[in-house]
């Protein structure tokens, strides 16, 4: 009997075939492959204009190029030439006080606004918008109004001279020393809100157990926030400095819009430097330098934060 069944089985085995894949048919096909025809065209020319002309100004930055791209081989020549003016030392120095206040005042004010609104008060709801609506605006928007309310002929100091307070001033706008400090402000304006999201996104996300069990310890709201909420918030705090480093690094638009990089030179930062003896001086290759240097700059700041989210994903 065991035999039998045993024949009967091999047989039945035998005798069975795999089912063939059944190809898709025509609809199905186009179906998959219209998204990759719509998406090429975008996916071409980003790959043109973004990373091709990157490649290109690369090049630039190693050949004598002035008024036109020219191919003649130059080495590290624009380079040398770039750290020995002494506008692109004022440019730095000015993108070191710029972002390292923008930074910080920005991230300050954003965690502050943050746990005011994490507090669940009233009125959360339309204090937020509110907040964030500087961040809809475009930087040249932004720059061409707060131009205006600093102007001394103008605004802020006219304003307080109508009304009868002769002795106010602030004239920053128009001072070397301190006309640095006005797109500080104009860009913590605009950015603090959005550092406000991220940071409240991170405070919404953290475990209420947590904070119930550090209360029935005894623990105050001091040391809660500082040992307990803030450390977890660490990832907001590494996307924000990565998205502001960004923004401070590759500001163009607000400094032209609110001091045009003066008066003199005391606004100049990279951006504005780089497109000044590109198309104004006719020094593209020294102007393809610059954009290469500000290019590692962000790339340095880029890269191990994408390493770092990836290995985590991982």
């Amino acid at each position: 009997m065991m035999v039998d069944q045993t024949t009967s089985s091999v047989a039945m085995a035998a005798d069975y075939q795999a089912p063939t894949a059944v190809k898709p048919d025509l609809r199905t096909r186009l179906q998959n492959l219209i998204p990759k025809l719509v998406l090429s065209p975008s996916l071409a020319l980003i790959l043109v204009f973004v990373y091709g002309f990157i490649i290109f100004s690369v090049y630039l930055s190693f050949t004598g190029s002035r008024i036109l791209p020219v191919y003649d081989w130059v080495g590290l020549e624009n380079y040398e030439k770039l750290f020995q003016l002494r506008h692109w030392s004022i440019a730095i120095k000015n993108l070191g006080i710029f972002a390292g206040l923008y930074i910080a005042i920005c991230t300050a004010i954003g965690l502050s606004l943050a746990i005011f609104l994490d507090q669940k008060i009233r009125g959360e709801g339309f204090l937020r918008p509110i907040f964030l609506y500087p961040m809809a605006l475009s930087f040249i928007v932004t720059g061409t109004a707060w131009k205006w309310f600093l102007d001394p002929g103008i605004g802020l100091e006219h304003t307080m001279h109508l009304w009868g307070w002769e002795s106010f001033e602030f004239d920053w706008i128009k001072n070397r020393d301190f006309a640095i400090y006005t797109v500080v402000i104009a860009a913590v304006w605009q950015t603090s809100g959005f550092v406000m999201a991220m940071f409240l996104a991170g405070l919404r996300g953290i475990d209420n157990e947590i904070l119930k069990a550090a209360q029935i310890d005894g623990a105050s709201n001091w040391n809660m926030y500082r040992r307990i909420i803030i450390p977890q918030l660490r990832p907001a705090f590494l996307s924000a400095f990565v998205i502001l480093s960004h923004l401070a690094i590759k500001s163009y638009d607000l400094v032209v819009a609110l001091t045009g990089g003066g008066p003199g030179r005391a606004t100049e930062v990279p951006a504005t430097f780089m497109y000044s003896y590109t198309f104004t001086r006719n020094q593209m290759g020294i102007g393809a330098s610059s954009a290469v240097i500000m290019l590692m700059t962000i790339a340095a700041i880029m890269v191990p934060y994408l390493y770092a989210e990836l290995r985590e994903k991982k």
